[in-house]
């Protein structure tokens, strides 16, 4: 590799220049995700896969139509205790969503995220979850959620 003398508005730099065949190397654009557009996203699709109209879910969870709107489009910032009100409306639990929400944030970042719960996690609290989740999943509590 050689430097060279490059002039720019008057400065001096050197640059590289080179009899290698190395092509630069290029940062892979990632979009930034914003975390009130995926909930607003998997708030909306659940709402949609229900059949259920904005106006009745707003009724349901005793939110504003405008406002639940707002966040179904991800333009206002939900607190904790209206998501637990929105997804009681939806029948659906707030750890579902999240769940979801989880998952989608993991896929746009392109984090692999396991589908089990690891065994440390599980010993540490003192039960098995991976077979708790079974056990709700045979009972169908969760089926009808998503």
């Amino acid at each position: 590799m050689v430097k060279q003398p490059v002039s720019v508005n008057g400065v001096v730099r050197w640059r590289d220049v080179g009899l290698t065949d190395e092509k630069p190397h290029q940062q892979k654009e990632r979009k930034m995700v914003v975390l009130r557009h995926e909930i607003g996203d998997v708030l909306r699709d659940v709402r949609q896969r229900q059949g259920r109209t904005l106006r009745e879910v707003s009724h349901n969870a005793r939110v504003s139509l405008g406002y639940l709107s707002e966040v179904e489009r991800g333009q206002k910032e939900a607190s904790s205790e209206l998501l637990a009100s929105i997804c009681s409306a939806l029948e659906v639990p707030l750890s579902l969503m999240l769940r979801e929400v989880s998952d989608r944030l993991a896929i746009a970042e392109g984090v692999a995220v396991p589908d089990t719960v690891p065994q440390d996690f599980a010993a540490r609290y003192g039960r098995d979850l991976n077979e708790e989740l079974s056990d709700e999943l045979s009972k169908g509590l969760m089926s009808n959620a998503f």
